[in-house]
C-alpha cells in the first residue's frame, strides 16, 4: 500500500452541498423535463447521487443511468485512450441528456461521451462537471454547467479518488504529501 498521503481542504464539505443545490436550480430551470442524467462512473457517483436528490428538489424528477469509462487506470494522468467498461441501457434517441462526471482535465473522456451520446440520436447533450480544470484541457471541450474550478492540483474526496483510495472523503483536499 503506497504512504498515506496528508490532504488539505480545498473545498468543504458545506461549500459543496451550498453549490450543488445552486446547480441543480440551474438545471432545472433550463433543461428539459424528460432529460436523462448519465453519470460517469466512478469518479462522480458521490455527484451524482447529491444532484439527483437536490434536482428532485428543485422539481426536476429525471431518470438516471450509468457510463464506465476508464482512461486513468490507476496513475494520476489520463492515458489518453478511452475505453467502455460499463454501458449505459436507456435509449438516448431525440433525448435531452445531462452527462455528469466529477472533473473536466484533459476533455478526452467527456468528449468520447459526448459524442458517444450524439452518434446514438440524443437531441442535445449538456455536460455538467463538479469540478474544472481548464489549464489541463487537451480539446476544445467546456462544460454547460461547473460547480468549482480547480487549479493544476491533485484532488481527492466526494468521489475523487487517488488509485481508487479516499472516494469517501466528505470534502475535495489537495494531495499534498505523503507521510511514511
Amino acid at each position: 500500500m503506497p504512504d498515506r498521503p496528508i490532504v488539505s481542504i480545498r473545498f468543504s464539505a458545506a461549500e459543496i452541498a451550498a453549490r450543488v443545490d445552486v446547480m441543480a436550480a440551474d438545471l432545472a430551470a433550463k433543461l428539459p423535463a424528460d432529460t436523462l442524467v448519465v453519470s460517469v462512473l466512478k469518479g462522480s457517483f458521490v455527484f451524482a447521487a447529491d444532484l439527483i436528490r437536490a434536482l428532485s428538489l428543485a422539481g426536476a424528477d429525471w431518470s438516471m443511468d450509468f457510463l464506465t469509462l476508464s482512461s486513468y487506470g490507476t496513475g494520476t494522468e489520463s492515458s489518453g485512450s478511452v475505453r467502455i467498461v460499463r454501458d449505459i441501457v436507456d435509449d438516448v434517441r431525440d433525448r435531452d441528456v445531462l452527462l455528469v462526471d466529477d472533473i473536466l482535465e484533459s476533455g478526452l473522456t467527456l468528449s468520447f461521451a459526448k459524442n458517444l451520446l450524439e452518434e446514438r440520436g440524443a437531441r442535445r447533450v449538456s455536460i455538467c462537471t463538479l469540478l474544472d480544470k481548464p489549464m489541463k484541457r487537451r480539446t476544445d471541450l467546456k462544460a454547460d454547467f461547473v460547480g468549482f474550478e480547480a487549479g493544476d492540483e491533485f484532488l481527492v474526496g466526494y468521489g475523487l479518488d487517488w488509485a481508487h483510495r479516499f472516494r469517501g472523503l466528505p470534502y475535495i483536499g489537495v494531495v499534498e504529501k505523503t507521510a511514511p
